[in-house]
């Protein structure tokens, strides 16, 4: 699908949280035709800092930054094919260096980490030419509140044409997870419950609820038996909340093998 050229700007970005798949996502028309009508309607960014549900590392590390590396391939049980896809974004210096100054000297850096299917799967349908500079950045903690914090302190790189995005999955219980059924087979009713209320917290900018979801939200360890695809959306309400409100939309919705593919925008 093409894409219209936009000329990248240090305007205010929007932060996203996203949903992002498993490989085969690339296969599914209707998703990745959701993410390329999100794309097209978000303004050019100067770079692009991915929060990825499958990075973890304290302390906080950001990704290689002075050459490219090659991609992570994080999964196993795929065909060969998902193995062979390439994004060569270009390499994010001064991202990496605008992060440790607002962390600090704790950040460090892994020349030789390259982006996690976390991170190279949605961007592939959302800057198919791979002409943005990409940073990701781990997770060193899963605490909502450690999170939430880290988010408001990046809040500041939205002004500098900076796009945040936080790549987690609204649900994901991958019992869920039958390739033998459609991919829009009907949910589980708990994944259903579990992103109606979602839905919800979201629209009312109830941050609290959302930070203590396993307490408040139908289902909660059963649509995240590990939360560690829920926390980037800790980071991003953080930046949200600090630089401008919590007022949102939702740009995807439905659901994928089970999961809830919902993502919102912020900004």
């Amino acid at each position: 699908m093409e894409h219209a050229d936009r000329t990248p700007t240090t305007e205010r970005q929007p932060v996203l949280y996203l949903s992002h798949g498993a490989p085969p996502l690339a296969d599914d028309q209707t998703w990745t035709g959701q993410l390329h009508a999100w794309s097209d309607r978000l303004p050019r960014p100067t770079n692009i800092l991915m929060v990825s549900a499958h990075w973890e590392s304290a302390p906080l590390t950001v990704s290689a930054s002075r050459q490219q590396v090659p991609l992570v391939y994080d999964f196993w049980g795929f065909p060969q094919k998902y193995f062979e896809v390439e994004y060569a974004a270009p390499t994010a210096p001064e991202l990496a260096d605008e992060v440790t100054a607002i962390i600090g000297d704790s950040v460090h850096r892994d020349e030789g980490r390259g982006l996690d299917h976390g991170a190279y799967v949605p961007l592939v349908e959302m800057f198919p030419d791979a002409d943005v500079p990409v940073l990701q950045m781990s997770m060193p903690t899963l605490d909502p509140r450690e999170l939430f914090e880290i988010g408001r302190r990046l809040a500041p790189l939205r002004d500098q044409g900076t796009l945040i995005v936080g790549s987690g999955f609204t649900t994901h219980n991958l019992k869920w997870f039958n390739p033998r059924n459609p991919a829009d087979a009907p949910a589980p009713q708990v994944s259903q419950e579990f992103d109606h209320w979602a839905a919800e917290a979201l629209a009312r900018q109830d941050v609290d609820a959302v930070l203590d979801f396993e307490n408040q939200a139908p289902g909660a360890l059963e649509a995240h038996p590990r939360t560690e695809h829920w926390a980037p959306l800790y980071v991003t309400l953080g930046v949200a909340e600090a630089s401008g409100g919590l007022d949102n939309e939702v740009a995807v919705d439905g659901f994928w093998y089970g999961l809830s593919k919902r993502s919102w925008q912020f900004g």
